[in-house]
């Protein structure tokens, strides 16, 4: 029997704005849903700490035989006053890369859901993981077992390498340049015991975006984020140019494409046909976006290697910081040798780092140099940050010092 609403003053404004509310969904659990009675005094607590101004959750030790970690531990420390959500606990569980389902996985992913825990689900957020929120202890390790059955494994939680993320890419995007589903498996499947047993002083999160345009937010979250690039001319076009022109007027291009190079690598001529300076372009996908049928990826294909993006923590937010600046990956070598870079990325994390340390703030506190030192991996002067407005660094023998590496590299080659 449905236990009564509890009466939920604050929440309800939640509803009254213009914007769909988490509210409603939740009430509809409360009246609907296969645990009805614990959704319904997760309102009532939510409600209690909107009007004490305090979260009541607290964690503990929660997992499945043989994990240390996937499962997110919540008690309640009112347990008292809504008992049926005295345990709100959330299993993470890997996703395909590119979050690829058919809708037979996604009803028996939302069965073993109701049959299991509160039906709130959560498809994808920034940690890329399926977020199955509301379980009791007991229902924990028969819901896992089921949906281990299906396939799925449980995710990163805890100071341990955290479930990766690939944009859906060469399925759907005309704008790929890697093979994004296999970096992403990959890298999961090497590091997996990583991401079940916690072992590092905080979490370690890699994320794959398959062109520039960055969808997985990965330069700005991820400490291990692989971009894919390309490193010859961007492709144009010129019939597609002039037809853009014509559809849209001179003005409109200059205005919203031509002026919003960063690196002013455009000009569009009299006869409507566009330059690019290909030297200066920075791969921002600007002009790629707008003019998709006009322009395109180059044809050298690859990778583009970031370590240390993150969120505010210890030190403000931090975007990642160029490694690798350009990798084919073409053969089996080529995907072992960046597997083999993110181990050495981990190992060195695991041994340098501070409890409660992302990558990005340790390199912050013992410097790139020493980072680079640390990995194998020698000093580029593509690693360079926006070197067109760091006053500090002196471009009059900027060509000189290029090919001083140059050579360094041709004779590590021979």
């Amino acid at each position: 029997m449905a236990k009564p609403m509890h009466v939920t003053e604050n929440l309800d404004q939640l509803e009254s704005g213009p914007w769909p509310s988490f509210v409603t969904g939740l009430k509809r659990l409360a009246n609907e849903g296969p645990k009805q009675n614990m959704v319904v005094d997760l309102l009532g607590q939510l409600e209690h700490s909107y009007k004490t101004k305090k979260g009541y959750w607290k964690g503990g030790t929660v997992g499945v035989i043989g994990y240390g970690g996937g499962i997110i531990p919540r008690f309640s420390e009112v347990a008292s006053q809504f008992p049926e959500s005295s345990e709100f606990h959330t299993i993470r569980i890997i996703p395909p890369a590119g979050m690829h389902y058919d809708t037979k996985v996604m009803r028996e992913l939302c069965n073993v859901w109701e049959k299991y825990g509160s039906g709130l689900i959560a498809f994808h957020g920034q940690s890329g993981d399926i977020m199955f929120q509301g379980v009791s202890t007991a229902n924990v390790q028969p819901c896992f077992d089921e949906l281990n059955e299906m396939g799925f494994d449980l995710g990163g939680a805890g100071p341990a390498v955290r479930t990766g993320m690939s944009c859906v890419g060469a399925a759907r995007c005309e704008q790929s340049c890697a093979d994004e589903q296999r970096i992403m498996r990959s890298l999961v499947n090497e590091f997996l015991d990583d991401m079940h047993r916690p072992a590092l002083p905080y979490k370690m999160k890699f994320k794959v975006s398959g062109c520039p345009n960055d969808c997985m937010n990965a330069i700005e979250r991820a400490d291990f984020a692989v971009i894919g690039t390309w490193r010859d001319d961007m492709k144009v076009d010129q019939e597609q140019v002039q037809a853009f022109v014509a559809s849209k007027g001179r003005k409109y291009v200059v205005d919203n494409v031509i002026t919003r190079c960063p690196t002013h690598a455009l000009s569009l001529n009299d006869d409507n046909t566009l330059d690019v300076d290909n030297r200066n372009c920075v791969r921002c996908m600007h002009c790629i976006n707008v003019m998709t049928r006009a322009l395109s990826v180059g044809d050298d294909k690859g990778v583009t290697v970031l370590i240390g993006g993150k969120r505010t923590l210890k030190i403000g937010d931090l975007m990642g910081t160029v490694i690798i600046p350009f990798k084919k990956l073409e053969t089996d070598d080529d995907y072992e040798e960046l597997v083999g870079l993110a181990g050495e990325v981990i190992d060195f994390f695991a041994e340098n780092a501070l409890e409660h340390e992302r990558t990005g703030e340790m390199i912050e506190r013992i410097g790139l140099t020493n980072f680079l030192e640390g990995i194998g991996v020698e000093v580029d002067p593509n690693m360079i940050s926006e070197p067109r407005n760091i006053s500090y660094v002196r471009m009059d023998d900027w060509d000189e010092e290029a090919e001083k590496w140059r050579q360094r590299q041709a004779e590590k080659a021979a």
